[in-house]
């Protein structure tokens, strides 16, 4: 209830003029002040007019008026410039240290309003509490929330990648291979992707970029991706025979525990086509990121990824016999899911890192030219009738769900506020 309180308080979900204290005089909010998300009172330079003066001070919310001892603010001096105590119980009057009333509002929260937010916020993952209402809203608001979900979506990995590039000591060429790994891992095996690609440096592998097979030993064996291959498979022989000479020569460590999911994938999806694939990437030397910051259209982000498997993997998903259903190229749909993951982020990172905006710009219009992507979780979406009819809008839905709806943040959200904030305060 508190939470909700300093909501109301903080978005002005109440009349600022003609509000009376508990005492019986005239209260205009100015200015609610900025949310202290620290020790203190709730809310910094507020300013508040109370009969005939202003008062410029902090505002400190609690459920009960009471609970301003019971959490102990009494003889706290951080609480001795509070000038506004909003409560939705009044049981008790409060002073300062020097004796002085604290003035009171009594802010009354709509039982309604706290019923909605704990349905909101009680359900289970695979629901959508507020789907009858989304379609309610004026359209307008839908597709700016959508269109400001989708770019924050994209900084958001923009603050990743600006992380990698700091721990790779600013080399964009080594971010680029550890990005592009992370995305061939395809949501479920990423973080082993990226933590065999961030195991080996570049210029290792640079050094044997004309032998595939060394590529592929030092990938999957740093990978321990060799460990699980059959004992009797030839080519696994070669390759564990490859690593450990790779390993000596160069001192690699194998990162430890690498945590593979293979249960229930479809064969292209599973971790050593993959790596395998990323192995034919770096085969005859990797400089991927001049062609992703020179990249126009989809068609040239696809051209890419467009590297066909030679050898064994041509002909097998996973160690062991040959399967007549092995493609040697990445699907379609895999290579838009490695744009939307790898490639306009890159592009958007690079933009912003070197004050490029039409860059920037140019990876939204990547993604606005892609079809919708199709999952359970954007199908939970369009379900409600939203219009869907890009990975940009794909994207945007995607955020909204991790960044607002699993964390119950439906109070920040622009689907949720509308609907919670029109009953917010008052009886009924």
């Amino acid at each position: 209830m508190e939470q909700l309180m300093q909501y109301i308080w903080q978005h002005r979900l109440l009349p600022t003029c003609g509000l009376t204290t508990v005492d019986g005089e005239t209260l205009n909010i100015i200015d609610p002040g900025r949310l202290n998300t620290d020790s203190g009172p709730d809310f910094f330079n507020a300013k508040v007019r109370i009969g005939r003066r202003v008062w410029a001070g902090d505002v400190e919310i609690h459920v009960k008026a009471s609970d301003w001892h019971r959490h102990g603010h009494d003889g706290d001096p951080a609480y001795e410039s509070v000038i506004l105590h909003v409560v939705n119980r009044d049981d008790t009057m409060i002073k300062r240290g020097n004796g002085e009333v604290i003035p009171q509002l009594l802010m009354e929260c709509n039982p309604r309003f706290s019923e909605d937010y704990a349905r909101f916020v009680g359900v289970s993952s695979t629901q959508l509490p507020c789907a009858e209402r989304i379609l309610s809203l004026p359209r307008l608001k839908v597709y700016d929330w959508l269109d400001a979900l989708a770019y924050e979506r994209i900084h958001d990995k923009v603050e990743r990648i600006d992380t990698l590039l700091g721990s790779l000591s600013g080399n964009w060429e080594e971010t680029c291979f550890v990005t592009v790994a992370r995305a061939l891992g395809m949501g479920l095996n990423s973080e082993p992707f990226e933590r065999t690609a961030r195991s080996v440096s570049l210029k290792i592998l640079r050094k044997h970029s004309d032998s595939l097979v060394d590529l592929e030993a030092i990938l999957m064996g740093q990978g321990g991706l060799l460990d699980r291959a059959p004992e009797n498979d030839l080519y696994a022989g070669e390759l564990r025979a490859r690593y450990r000479f790779m390993a000596t020569k160069f001192d690699l460590v194998q990162p430890r525990p690498m945590i593979w999911k293979m249960s229930r994938m479809r064969p292209h999806n599973l971790p050593y086509r993959r790596m395998a694939f990323l192995a034919t990437m770096l085969y005859g030397g990797f400089r991927m990121l001049n062609d992703i910051v020179h990249t126009e259209t989809v068609e040239d982000a696809e051209s890419l990824f467009r590297h066909e498997l030679q050898g064994y993997w041509a002909t097998r998903y996973t160690f062991g016999p040959m399967t007549e259903h092995a493609t040697p190229s990445l699907g379609k749909s895999a290579i838009r899911t490695l744009i939307i993951n790898a490639v306009a982020p890159l592009m958007a990172a690079y933009g912003i890192n070197h004050g490029d905006i039409p860059l920037l710009e140019r990876a939204a219009t990547i993604l606005q030219a892609l079809p919708p992507e199709k999952n359970r979780l954007t199908e939970m979406f369009t379900a409600t009738g939203i219009p869907v009819k890009d990975a940009f809008t794909t994207q945007a839905l995607i955020q909204l769900r991790r960044a607002y709806c699993e964390p119950h943040k439906c109070l920040y959200c622009r689907f949720g506020h509308p609907i919670l904030a029109d009953k917010a305060v008052g009886k009924t």
